[in-house]
């Protein structure tokens, strides 16, 4: 077999000829570079030594549309074969390391160290967080603070036989500071605090969250005393038995071996078990029984001293006008939790800064306090001329008929400025006290309330509109509950039809299996009640028709109404004759 004769050449000179459109034919190998010129240029064939990357050879040849090949050679294959082995090699090492810790009876993940608890620890003095830090919530901090004493002065209960309670479960609304009651137990007894979410237990791997468990548990006995905390427990402590593909799952698991080591170790070996959640009704009943959580603790939300209190601790940091008055503030804010209340004092900071003045004035307090409620101003909507009438008419309506209403609330402002995701214009109302009870006379009152917008485009337009949606889920939900869950009816009495799904967390409940002449009734007093409330609307608003108008004028100008020019409007409502007696006993 003939072999051919190929000169040697620089590769610089190769890609000039390249470029050149001198080449003919290319093969690309391994450890060498072949190409022929074209005949024009002598047909002369040639080998060089690759330079630079491949890649970049390959775009220019097909730049100057230049024939190429890449063929292998037997030092190629004798590389392939190296590298195949090697990397077999790799895998048969590594399968049988994992085979290694399998077999140690922990588990795959476990034996990679996934069965470690990724608690974070802090130290004595941390987190920095004392008793000062927390307001609003003095009964929960005198609960806790026997758990402080037991900690920095347990032999003196020990003298007496006492035992140191194994777990405390704090329950309550979100953002009522449970969280933050546990950081302040371990900052006042100056002892290591672990904390950890039920979410970060549980893993795909069967065994890790047990595992996890463990590992928590034999570090808090080293580093004792000290406090474990597991914030939002319902994560792992769902009641057993609901698994709807039958078995034991892994959160089974992972709930089993957390009993288990509530039971192993001793009250007085100085660790204590707190645990967060807002679900306590979804619990395993053998976690909540004493000797696992002996202690149940009630976070609500706060009462109006009880947010004088917070905002004062949160205001500490913040420069205030010395118009700024907490207790006024406090008093609009019924309903607010910690968390809502930190946030409404960070928003009017926000709105001082926004307007580059140094101070925080009673108006950044009230327009934070519509925003947390309405949503932010969005001025960029334009309303139609007709929708912007419509809206100013529906919302004087709710003002006027709530203005009657019983309740202890007061209209407090009106505007048509749209606000939030929906809201083309709003009625705020204030409660003048807290109230924890809603009598018979003031849940129809809210109805009637609800529905006075609604009615006020019926007496004006003599037509409805898409705006008072809300209004109507509202008005239908309270009917509903007044009749499923309060019992306010005379046919179908003090009986509950409705199952409450959650205690703490906002949603719907769910009617209980009733016979359909049942459910047939109570839909009927739903519709009945909804009528009645909206007949009441409609008198009252077809009595004060002259009202209606000037007020929606007066509205329709400042686009706002609040203070005395709202209440001398409001104070000239008239009362229908049969208002007393609908609200007593229904229409």
């Amino acid at each position: 077999m003939k072999t051919e004769t190929r000169l040697p050449s620089d590769y610089n000179q190769f890609i000039e000829q390249i470029k050149s459109s001198q080449v003919q034919q290319v093969s690309i190998k391994p450890d060498r570079i072949e190409y022929t010129l074209k005949p024009e240029f002598g047909s002369q064939r040639y080998y060089t030594k690759p330079v630079g990357k491949i890649d970049d050879l390959l775009q220019l040849l097909h730049r100057h549309g230049v024939e190429f090949d890449t063929l292998p050679d037997s030092s190629a294959t004798h590389a392939s074969m190296i590298g195949f082995l090697l990397s077999t090699g790799v895998l048969v090492g590594a399968f049988a390391w994992l085979l290694k810790f399998a077999n140690a009876g922990n588990g795959v993940g476990i034996g990679m160290g996934m069965g470690k608890s990724n608690a974070r620890v802090y130290n004595q003095g941390k987190p920095g967080i004392t008793f000062a830090d927390v307001a609003g919530v003095d009964e929960a901090k005198q609960e806790l603070q026997e758990v402080v004493d037991f900690l920095a002065n347990g032999e003196k209960y020990r003298k007496v036989g006492a035992k140191i309670p194994k777990g405390v479960l704090l329950v309550g609304p979100p953002g009522t500071g449970k969280t933050l009651l546990a950081k302040a137990v371990a900052g006042e007894a100056g002892v290591p605090f672990l904390s950890m979410s039920g979410s970060e237990f549980v893993e795909v791997f069967v065994g890790v969250g047990a595992s996890r468990v463990r590992d928590l548990f034999n570090r808090a006995k080293r580093q004792a005393p000290c406090i474990v905390f597991i914030d939002e427990l319902d994560a792992i402590g769902k009641t057993r038995g609901n698994n709807p593909v039958g078995g034991n799952d892994e959160r089974e698991q992972t709930l089993n071996q957390l009993l288990t080591e509530m039971d192993g170790f001793d009250g007085n070996e100085g660790v204590i078990l707190i645990a967060a959640t807002n679900r306590p009704e979804i619990l395993d009943p053998a976690l909540r029984r004493p000797g696992r959580f002996d202690r149940q603790v009630l976070v609500d939300r706060p009462d109006k001293s009880g947010r004088l209190e917070i905002l004062r601790v949160h205001a500490r940091s913040v420069a205030l006008s010395q118009e700024v008055n907490l207790e006024t503030i406090a008093a609009q804010t019924f309903g607010f939790a910690g968390a809502d209340l930190a946030n409404l004092v960070n928003e009017a900071a926000l709105m001082a800064a926004r307007n580059n003045r140094t101070v925080v004035l009673m108006t950044d307090f009230g327009e934070a306090i519509e925003r947390v409620i309405a949503g932010l101003e969005k001025r960029s909507r334009v309303l139609t001329p007709l929708e912007r009438q419509t809206v100013a008419y529906h919302e004087v309506g709710h003002a006027l008929v709530g203005a009657l209403m019983p309740g202890g609330s007061k209209v407090a402002k009106i505007s048509i400025v749209p606000r939030g995701l929906g809201a083309l214009g709003y009625t705020l109302q204030m409660p003048e006290n807290d109230r924890f009870l809603l009598l018979e006379d003031e849940l129809r009152g809210q109805l009637a309330t609800l529905l006075g917008g609604r009615a006020a485009e019926e007496i004006v337009f003599h037509k409805v509109s898409t705006g008072a949606s809300d209004d109507i889920q509202k008005a239908t939900n309270l009917a509903e509950r007044a009749i499923t869950q309060y019992g306010m009816s005379d046919t179908l009495g003090p009986v509950a039809f409705a199952n409450n799904n959650t205690q703490f967390l906002e949603g719907n409940s769910s009617r209980r299996v009733v016979s359909g002449e049942v459910t047939a009734e109570i839909d009927r007093l739903v519709k009945q009640n909804i009528d009645q409330a909206h007949d009441i609307a409609f008198e009252i608003l077809r009595l004060n028709r002259n009202l209606l108008e000037s007020a929606t004028q007066v509205l329709l100008e400042k686009e706002v109404l609040e203070g005395d020019q709202l209440q001398t409007i409001l104070t000239q409502v008239k009362a229908p004759a049969e208002l007393n007696s609908w609200l007593m006993k229904g229409a």
